[in-house]
């Protein structure tokens, strides 16, 4: 019932930089954060970034200091600067709700491709 559409990816040179965004195709009642995972092949899904509703953030530890993740509403951004090949990944936006039941629902956009290299 809620789907994320996603945009930005691409091929960058390493040390370039590149913004992903993300929005819900409407509004949400109980957003409980946003943000961004990603995947390689061979590789499990890591989280990147998240933002919770009250403005917290959360970072892999390997892009802190050269993402930053910001949200409006039920649109999500990931500005990544600095990019280096490790970052070569499917990225996929995140949202997570709870609705009148207190119930927790995860939905997740179909990725973005982002390839770093020369």
């Amino acid at each position: 019932q809620v789907q994320l559409v996603e945009s930005g990816g691409g091929l960058v040179q390493p040390g370039g930089s590149l913004r992903l965004s993300c929005a819900a195709s409407r509004g949400i009642f109980g957003l409980r954060s946003m943000g961004w995972y990603r995947q390689a092949p061979g590789i499990q899904r890591e989280l990147v970034a998240t933002i919770a509703s009250g403005g917290s953030t959360n970072y892999l530890d390997s892009v802190k200091g050269r993402f930053t993740i910001s949200r409006d509403n039920v649109k999500v951004y990931l500005q990544m600067n600095s990019l280096k090949p490790e970052d070569t990944a499917v990225y996929y936006c995140n949202l997570v709700r709870t609705d009148f039941s207190d119930r927790t629902e995860v939905y997740w956009g179909q990725g973005t491709q982002v390839t770093v290299s020369s």
